[in-house]
Order: structure tokens, then sequence, then C-alpha cells
């Protein structure tokens, strides 16, 4: 009698065990690159090749109208996107077309280009540099700010035969947009309208576990992760995509998600984990962090710092980094910006509002986390839609 009942009590672990790694459903597009996840889906895609005037070689992608649509000789408004650190252009297609930004603008009938940053899958080459070098991999986000978004805006005007574009940032992609159109008034010239989501410019009150990227400091980073890239594609990604893909286990990475980004576990579609984890991270320079730990600790949005007064001296002419003065940005800007973002967190974000000159609508979501922007359930309707109507109306008027 006992026998059995210890049989039947072990049958009922492991029962609960497998239980635990009942796979999900696998998505065909895991492990799909942007060109596949987009054909995927029945659009149609072009991709290019831009070289920066440092020589860097970054893809764009472009999906140049609606998947029931043929192509016309009708120009339609032009929208440039850029993703967020150590994301790519993927992060605009993560979700079915009904879910995705990236299809939702062309099938309302607007032209999508998808940008890269440098150091991510889609944007390690150069002219002459070995992508393994020590040299490839000396940037952060200034050199995007200086070099990657105009050569991709100027890229996109040259090809389209458009004088302006729409300008869509998420995350990082806010940050670039608010250097280089404050910095560069003949770029800025360019944008429409300025679209942020998850906006950042200071980071000073990020919170969760990106904030320790604010402990390490070059020494540090050089014994733990060397002088060239880090955060790249790897194995683990499978090994992520395995775990979050079990019927129990995935409903945890949801919620070790929210360490990262912030609150709001309800709002994303765990069926889609293996995508996620598929496409991020893809990398970016050890600089890079070094840049955002510079950051965190300084409350500055400010070159990088080359850590001493005679280095600075050497490549600003001044002993301490300039400041990247966002008043100086005149483009209309339109904000998304979430009460529960760990990384654009509402005190940095009430900072950033205070300095924009030209904003025209900014909407906050209480219980929107930095994930919600791009890839929440809900965020057709509390943010993409929105877009939609803005262009059209600026479009019309």
């Amino acid at each position: 009698m006992w026998w059995l009942l210890r049989t039947m009590y072990l049958l009922h672990i492991i029962g609960n065990i497998f239980c635990l790694f009942k796979p999900k459903p696998r998505n065909p597009e895991a492990n799909m690159n942007v060109g596949e996840m987009i054909s995927y889906w029945g659009y149609v895609y072009e991709e290019y090749d831009v070289v920066t005037e440092d020589g860097y070689i970054i893809t764009v992608y472009r999906i140049p109208h609606g998947k029931n649509e043929s192509r016309n000789l009708v120009p339609k408004p032009v929208v440039y996107l850029h993703h967020g650190w150590t994301l790519s252009a993927s992060i605009w297609i993560l979700n079915p077309p009904s879910g995705s930004l990236g299809f939702l603008l062309a099938d309302a009938g607007f032209d999508v280009w998808m940008g890269n940053s440098r150091g991510n899958t889609y944007a390690r080459k150069h002219v002459y540099l070995d992508p393994d070098s020590r040299e490839f991999w000396a940037f952060s986000y200034d050199q995007q700010i200086k070099y990657d978004i105009p050569a991709t805006i100027d890229f996109i005007i040259n090809k389209t035969g458009q004088k302006h574009i729409y300008y869509i940032g998420y995350s990082e992609g806010t940050l670039l947009a608010f250097g280089a159109f404050a910095t560069n008034p003949q770029l800025a010239q360019k944008i429409k309208i300025n679209f942020a989501l998850g906006p950042a410019a200071t980071v000073k009150h990020m919170s969760g576990l990106l904030r320790l990227i604010g402990y390490v400091k070059k020494t540090l980073s050089k014994i733990l992760f060397g002088e060239k890239d880090i955060f790249s594609n790897s194995d683990v990604k499978y090994f992520v995509q395995f775990l979050c893909q079990r019927e129990i286990i995935g409903r945890l990475c949801n919620y070790l998600l929210t360490l990262i980004s912030g609150y709001n576990p309800q709002n994303l579609n765990e069926s889609r984990f293996d995508v996620y984890a598929g496409q991020a991270p893809v990398g970016t320079s050890v600089q890079s962090m070094l840049h955002y730990s510079q950051a965190i600790r300084t409350g500055e949005f400010q070159a990088y710092d080359w850590g001493s007064s005679s280095l600075n001296m050497l490549h600003y002419s001044q002993p301490t980094p300039p400041l990247y003065e966002v008043k100086k940005m005149k483009v209309p800007t339109a904000m998304w910006s979430g009460g529960r973002d760990l990384l654009a967190d509402p005190t940095d974000v009430k900072k950033l509002e205070a300095n924009i000159s030209n904003l025209i609508y900014h909407k906050k979501i209480a219980d929107y986390s930095h994930l919600d922007f791009v890839i929440g359930l809900n965020a057709p309707d509390e943010v993409f839609n929105e877009i939609v109507t803005f262009i059209t109306e600026d479009q019309s008027g």
C-alpha cells in the first residue's frame, strides 16, 4: 500500500515537472532576419546599404507599400523608424501585422523605412576597418548622432525624392534624434514631425537591472567585457527561447522582463517570446555602455567623457564633454511616455519635456513599461493609431 502511494506521489511530481517544460507552439519567424520576417507576412521589402561619413556600412529596410497594395508612382509620406539600444530594425515587426508599427504604417499608406545603429547585427561592416578590431568598436551614441542618423535620413530623402520625412524613435532612437536635431539644424529642417516613444535624453533616474550599468567604469568594463562589442547575439538566445516557450516557465520570463523594462506583464504576448528572444539583444560597443554609465552617474545628456581634461581638450577643445542642448531642437515633437517605465523614468521625462521647444503632444500612459511602446498588446490603440492620425492630418493640412 505504501509502495503504491509513493509511486503515485512520484508520478505526480514527475508530471508537474514535465508540465513546466511543456512547449508552446513555435513561431516560424523566431530566428528569421528582418527581410525574411517582412516576406513571411506577405509584404514587399527593399534592402539598402548606407555608408556613413566615417565609413560604417548600415543596412536599412524599406516596406514601400501595404500588403494588399500594388506599387504605384504616387509619392507617399515617408516615415523613418529607429530602434533602441542593443536592438535592431526588427523591433518594429516583432508582432503580427495588426500589432507591429512597421506593418501598420505600411498598410496605412506610408512609405516605411527602418534603420539600424552601427554595431548591431545589420551594421557590422566598414569601408576599411576590420569588424573584429578595437578601432571598429570605438564609438558610442556620439557617432550615431553625428554620422548614422544624418547619413540614413539623407539616403532616404535622396532615394524617395521627398524633401521632408517623419521620424519615429524608440528609447535610444529618441535620444539620437534629440541629439542630431539639436546639433544639426540642416538635418532638423528635413523632419516634419519627430515622434518619440519611451523618450530618453537624461537617464539619471533609470532603475531596474540596467541601472547596474552605472556602476561599471572603464577599468572594470575592460576586465569584464573587453574593449569591443557587448550584448551581441549568441547561443544564449536559443536557451532563453527554449525556457520562455514553456507553458509555465514562460510566465516567469514575462515577470523577469519587468525587472528590466517595468511592470506591465499582462500587456505582453507570451506566445511570442521565442520571437522576442531571437531578435534581441543584437549587440553594441562596450564604449556605448560606458557612455550610458556616465549618463546615469552625471544625470547629463552630454558627449562621451574620455577620462581626463587633456583628452577631452583633444576631442572637444574644452576640458569637459559638451552638452547636447535639447532646447535648440525646433522640430515639432510628439511624445508617449510610461508611468511604469524603468528606463525612461517619469522624472527624467519631465526634465526632457521642459526642454523641448516645440512640443505638440505628450501622452502619459500610467501603466506603460518600456517595452509596451513597441510590442505591447494595446500599443496599436494607445500609440500606433495616434501616430497614423497625426501624419494623415498633417498631410491633409
